[in-house]
């Protein structure tokens, strides 16, 4: 199941000033981030850091093409807005690789 239907959401609302950020610092295109949420296995943790204003929330996953990618993220009514993405770190591939190997809620 996909992270949209686990969560009832209706979709993605994108920031007229982030629409295209990601792909001009990362290649990273709307589509391309969009595939994160709807490919298993992925893992959402809190952004603890940048979750002062509002509720934020990283997903690791990757995309229809296998590449690995982090994302921040907040949902706003029924709706995920992508903060912005870029790929995945060391860090965060072992964060996603040992969620895997421990099953956890993926």
């Amino acid at each position: 199941m996909s992270y949209l239907q686990e969560q009832s959401l209706e979709g993605f609302e994108w920031d007229e000033g982030n629409t295209h950020k990601s792909w001009l610092k990362h290649g990273i295109s709307n589509a391309e981030a969009e595939q994160v949420f709807s490919n298993n296995p992925y893992y959402i943790y809190p952004d603890q850091i940048h979750s002062a204003g509002e509720e934020r929330s990283i997903i690791i996953g990757k995309t229809d093409a296998g590449r690995m990618v982090f994302i921040s993220f907040t949902v706003r009514t029924s709706k995920v807005r992508i903060i912005s993405s870029r790929w995945m770190g060391t860090e965060e591939m072992e964060k996603f690789n040992e969620a895997i190997q421990a099953n956890t809620k993926i």
